[in-house]
């Protein structure tokens, strides 16, 4: 492998359940860059083709993850099954919270989003329509309340079934750093644990959308 540097860590938690907090965090104890949505967003030119291909069945996760030493949210968690085996020596993290507190989070952010398309910026609409297949492939055809609610369940259980617990941490933000540092291998930063992401900051976020 030389000096190529590979993923370590991958979380296959779904977005809103404190990935953005959880990327920061990952970055601050040594494994960064950490690939998230928000590269996704700020790299759409290169990023985009290559989540579509992996949509397609046809991933190129090497050239996703060049330079990236962690990757948490979507697409990766779309992904997490074909990615645990591709990165065998990787840790894998669960993040995680209530189902019902994820999908008042979920409902009121990506999917009131995602399915209000005549709002989509025009420069972005190559990337929400990236975004809305990758949640199609972990949530199913529907949106709706009870299916998206059945898919997180589904999802952790899956996760949880098929990954060696030696090799998985499920992880709330509200956890902070002690479990995530112990599984990691890392001394615990005297910082606060990153509390960010909140709906404020997501539509925010999405302002970028329109400069893509």
């Amino acid at each position: 492998m030389g000096d190529k540097m590979t993923l370590s860590v991958i979380s296959a938690g779904f977005g809103r359940t404190g990935t953005l907090s959880l990327k920061l965090a990952l970055e601050e104890i040594g494994f960064g860059p950490c690939h998230h949505m928000k590269e996704v967003l700020e790299n759409g030119a290169s990023q985009v083709p290559l989540w579509n291909a992996a949509v397609a069945g046809k991933p190129d996760f090497e050239a996703i993850y060049k330079g990236y030493k962690a990757a948490v949210d979507w697409p990766t968690a779309a992904f997490w099954r074909e990615l645990a085996a591709a990165y065998p020596q990787a840790k894998i993290i669960l993040s995680t919270r209530s189902a019902e507190s994820w999908y008042d989070s979920i409902s009121q952010t990506i999917l009131s989003t995602l399915t209000a398309p005549d709002n989509w910026p025009p420069p972005a609409v190559e990337w929400f329509n990236m975004v809305l297949k990758v949640l199609h492939r972990s949530l199913g055809p529907t949106f709706d309340k009870e299916s998206v609610v059945a898919a997180f369940h589904a999802h952790e259980a899956a996760v949880k079934a098929e990954i060696p617990a030696n090799r998985l941490l499920i992880h709330s933000a509200r956890d902070g750093w002690e479990p995530l540092c112990a599984f990691l291998g890392a001394p615990v930063p005297a910082t606060p644990y990153p509390r960010t992401n909140s709906k404020e900051e997501f539509f925010q976020l999405m302002k970028g959308a329109d400069g893509l």
